[in-house]
């Protein structure tokens, strides 16, 4: 009989899975790609881009929101089930998934996701498209890279769990 920690077990692997997907595709194509683009191309893009998920995109939504809820419903249920190692890869996945991704995002990407959104590409000069461009795009990047790889170590060890277990 399937439990519900075994429910969120697969629906987090999948959730944490995609979300890591997400990251890396933003990672290796999408922000290589908009780099080629001139500055005001580039906030424009970007603006774009970030709006469909800034509108509440509704499966976007679902899957990351339910990343992060579905790993705490597996971590909680699965509290007082696990011991050794299988215990540690739980609280190892909760933690670098919460900590390495969503915290990330909330503290660093949304900030300057909002703050692009403010900008008025058509009404800037180049030297004010340039100086946001600078001061946006290394650290967006920076910090991506990690919660990519972040995102990435939580699904690898999800994947491992469920194997085990």
């Amino acid at each position: 009989m399937l439990v519900i920690s075994d429910v969120s077990l697969v629906l987090s692997t999948l959730m944490c899975s995609l979300v890591a997907g997400l990251l890396f595709s933003y990672a290796i194509v999408v922000m290589p790609g908009l780099k080629e683009l001139d500055d005001k191309s580039f906030i424009k893009a970007f603006q774009v881009t970030d709006r469909i998920i800034q509108d509440n995109h509704p499966l976007f939504l679902l899957v990351w929101l339910g990343s992060a809820v579905s790993i705490i419903i597996f971590s909680v249920s699965s509290f007082g089930k696990l011991d050794g190692i299988d215990f540690f890869l739980m609280l190892l996945a909760l933690a670098t998934y919460i900590l390495g991704v969503q915290m990330p995002t909330i503290i660093i990407h949304l900030p300057l996701n909002n703050k692009l959104q403010k900008v008025d590409v058509d009404n800037s000069s180049e030297e004010e498209l340039k100086a946001v461009r600078i001061e946006f795009e290394p650290r967006w990047n920076k910090s991506n890279e990690i919660r990519t790889f972040m995102a990435c170590s939580a699904s690898l060890i999800l994947i491992v769990l469920s194997l085990k277990l």
